[in-house]
């Protein structure tokens, strides 16, 4: 596994632990140990009518299989932050790109790099969200 040791424009709360470090400006979740980038993802974001909250959170729920009860949406790989917002995979992301938004979650376009990075995060794991 590559590691990258760049660390230009990231938040100094990422900087410490595990944490999925989500920032909106570059729209790249970065999972990262100690200071050290693992690995770097595409990210969407909520839409200006459902905006994905800034913040500083942990990791309180995770779901494999997930199924929005509110908007009847396939979420796999869930992993939840701040309420009803998660991290997740997104077909629709996948297909569109940034052309869309979600309704507050992070969404991710890789399958393949979300399930394995959903293997990696524990409960209690660090989520920071910033601009």
């Amino acid at each position: 596994m590559k590691i990258t040791r760049t660390l230009k424009g990231i938040d100094s709360r990422c900087l410490t632990g595990r944490v999925l470090c989500i920032s909106k400006d570059d729209h790249k979740l970065r999972w990262m140990i100690d200071g050290k980038i693992v690995t770097t993802l595409d990210a969407r974001f909520g839409a200006s009518s459902s905006p994905t909250r800034n913040g500083s959170f942990t990791v309180f729920r995770k779901s494999r299989d997930h199924v929005s009860s509110i908007y009847g949406s396939s979420m796999p790989f869930a992993m939840f932050f701040s309420g009803g917002q998660a991290v997740h995979y997104s077909a629709d992301f996948a297909a569109r790109g940034y052309a869309g938004a979600s309704h507050g979650c992070v969404n991710i376009r890789d399958y393949a790099a979300i399930k394995a990075l959903f293997d990696k995060v524990r409960l209690g794991d660090k989520v920071v969200v910033y601009n």
